[in-house]
């Protein structure tokens, strides 16, 4: 299939029966909002979401070796990883830098399922394939196997909870297990991008559109509503949640990005990356070029991807994401910044909006945390 070739989800007829505003994303033609995306913000935040997130990247990885290929092929320990159980873990360049951030689920003892992002799946699968030589371990593709949809927010449990029978009181977060949701077997995984509480459900793509009208059914009283990719940015960036090709980049290693503990350098044999990760981790250590942080507008002007973060008339960082904030009434954006202006509380600090250096208060991500 070509890349430049756009794809279309079980659930696209569905989109735009409701009238979603559709957008061409990673070569994939997804709802963007369905009405207003701060009312959709608003209602994760205080009610549930309902995302089609079918562009997401599959990847299942098979056979005796699957854990010692993953082991070596991404920065984190999978092999320790419990069967039921999920990862938050990066796949980097030898020379340490980021090509993608991944959730792997492992779903019995020698399978495993890698999400990718939807814009760096085929790069993913490329490494994960050239990586694999030497193992005993099959890689892969199933991104046609699987629809993704997602039930986000403080009710999304018991919404759920009305269309199965699987232990939902007993599944942990970042964990998964398969059961029956609506009359559609699926993997119910406790994972998300937004901040709060919430499931992800890997489905076929036949069933997606019986699962979708199904939970919206199911949520109506709780005021459920069909979600689209703008709220799920705002969602993820008040949550202090990295977006490839933003907060993460090739260019950048886990360390630059303030998530080395994803990297675990006691993890048994040898893996890609080792070497330039424990050099960056001793950068990182003794005095980090760059940090990543949190920028609270003082004032009304929203700042965006690329625009400098400015002190004593000097480019001291950079924007990498910026949106007005629904929950905080104010933009806000998450910028890597010279180590000297990182501190929280930091004064001085602006963002250059078209030639206006707009006052902004350095503050520790995330922006928002959800109720315990």
């Amino acid at each position: 299939m070509s890349s430049t070739e756009i794809r279309h989800t079980a659930l696209d007829a569905v989109h735009r029966s409701l009238g979603a505003t559709m957008t061409d994303f990673a070569d994939w033609d997804m709802p963007l909002r369905y009405g207003s995306e701060r009312d959709e913000h608003q209602a994760v935040r205080t009610r549930a979401g309902l995302f089609d997130l079918s562009h997401m990247g599959e990847i299942t990885v098979t056979g005796p070796d699957a854990a010692a290929l993953l082991n070596y092929a991404l920065v984190g320990d999978l092999a320790s990883v419990g069967v039921g159980r999920a990862r938050y873990t990066m796949i980097c360049q030898a020379d340490g830098g980021i090509l993608d951030d991944l959730i792997v689920y492992r779903l019995a003892d020698t399978e495993y399922m890698v999400v990718a992002n939807a814009s760096n799946a085929q790069v993913v699968l490329d490494a994960l394939t050239e990586r694999a030589a030497g193992f005993d371990a099959e890689v892969r593709d199933d991104r046609d196997a699987y629809a993704l949809l997602a039930v986000q927010g403080p009710e999304s449990p018991g919404i759920l909870k009305a269309v199965t029978d699987a232990d939902l009181g007993g599944l942990k977060y970042y964990a998964g297990l398969p059961g029956t949701v609506a009359g559609v077997p699926a993997l119910i995984a406790r994972t998300g991008y937004t901040g709060e509480d919430g499931f992800e459900l890997f489905v076929k793509p036949e069933h997606a559109v019986q699962l979708w009208e199904a939970l919206l059914a199911a949520g109506s009283a709780a005021g459920l509503v069909p979600c689209g990719l703008s709220c799920r940015d705002t969602l993820r960036l008040e949550a202090g949640m990295p977006l490839y090709g933003h907060e993460l980049t090739t260019g950048l290693t886990p360390f630059d990005a303030g998530l080395g503990r994803v990297v675990k350098f006691g993890k048994e044999g040898d893996f890609v990356g080792r070497e330039a990760l424990a050099q960056a981790a001793e950068r990182a250590e003794a005095r980090p070029p760059r940090v990543l942080v949190g920028l609270i507008a003082e004032g009304r002007r929203v700042p965006r991807a690329g625009y400098a973060v400015v002190a004593g008339g000097e480019v001291i960082g950079e924007v990498t994401s910026g949106a007005p904030s629904p929950t905080l009434g104010k933009p806000l954006a998450i910028a890597y910044v010279d180590a000297a202006h990182a501190a929280p509380g930091s004064t001085g600090v602006g963002v250059d909006i078209r030639g206006s250096h707009e006052p902004y208060e350095v503050v520790a991500l995330p922006f928002y945390k959800r109720a315990k």
